[in-house]
């Protein structure tokens, strides 16, 4: 019986493709980072537009430096502890920075959209269009230095600050990116923001750093990556499925000449 049970496990899981049989995924970053379950990597822009309901999970109440008009704004979890842990290092090294705004529903910033349109006469890139930005995320956030606090409006100006040029330096380490880059505005579509900081955790960052790509050019790049991989026979999904299989199992059991020990495959 024993035996007839492991031959209908073997003839069942010869009819799942195994990994073997697949392209070699030679990406630099893993497929389970691309899964991408923790919801850091997602895009928004004038072409991929969050809905007007949506809220990111596990937002939580700021706790690091801020200026007061901001009491009570959020980040999502992680990117909050990141921050925490980015100024820590800032300060170490002689720089002190603020957290000038963070999380914004969509009708926070449908209302600021609608209000530059009716100073400014047109959209000139510096308000996100609703739904497009980066703020609704719970990811992104405007970050200064104590002069800039004061100062009524944000220019790429900051960019020359010392404190904005080890936040250029230094962010991936703690997983941001800086979102909006000075040579990246014709593929952002936003101006020139050094003080914008987007948490999409440490392997992306290093990565988008290493490789000087914004959020868009990667987004481009991995999914042409599996779109081509998949072309040449891969399955992404079933990639990840057989990746997360169980470890195998080991079955005892006695045969007529003794007890022999059998390793059975529980996945591939």
């Amino acid at each position: 019986m024993i035996r007839r049970a492991l031959a209908a496990l073997v003839a069942m899981l010869i009819c799942v493709p195994a990994l073997a049989e697949m392209p070699e995924w030679t990406y630099p970053l893993e497929p389970e980072l691309l899964e991408d379950r923790g919801g850091f990597l997602v895009l928004t822009n004038k072409i991929s537009l969050l809905s007007s309901d949506f809220e990111p999970r596990d937002l939580e109440v700021i706790t690091a430096r801020h200026i007061s008009e901001i009491n009570g704004q959020k980040l999502r979890r992680e990117a909050n502890e990141a921050v925490n842990r980015m100024f820590e290092a800032a300060e170490k090294d002689g720089f002190k920075l603020y957290l000038k705004s963070c999380y914004r529903a969509y009708s926070t910033q449908s209302y600021m959209y609608s209000n530059r349109l009716k100073n400014v006469g047109h959209d000139d890139g510096v308000v996100a269009y609703p739904g497009s930005s980066d703020h609704q995320t719970g990811l992104g956030m405007d970050i200064l230095n104590y002069e800039w606090t004061k100062k009524s409006g944000m220019t790429p100006a900051f960019g020359q600050t010392q404190e904005a040029r080890w936040m250029a330096e230094h962010c991936w380490e703690y997983g941001f990116v800086i979102r909006y880059e000075e040579d990246k505005q014709d593929i952002t579509g936003i101006i020139y923001e050094p003080w914008h900081l987007r948490y999409v955790g440490l392997e992306a960052a290093r990565y988008m750093t290493e490789n000087h790509l914004c959020l868009e050019e990667f987004d481009e790049e991995w999914r042409g990556y599996v779109a081509n991989w998949e072309a040449q026979g891969g399955n992404f999904e079933e990639l990840l499925r057989l990746r997360s299989a169980p470890a195998p199992a080991q079955v005892l059991f006695t045969t007529d000449d003794g007890e022999e020990e059998i390793s059975l495959l529980t996945g591939l």
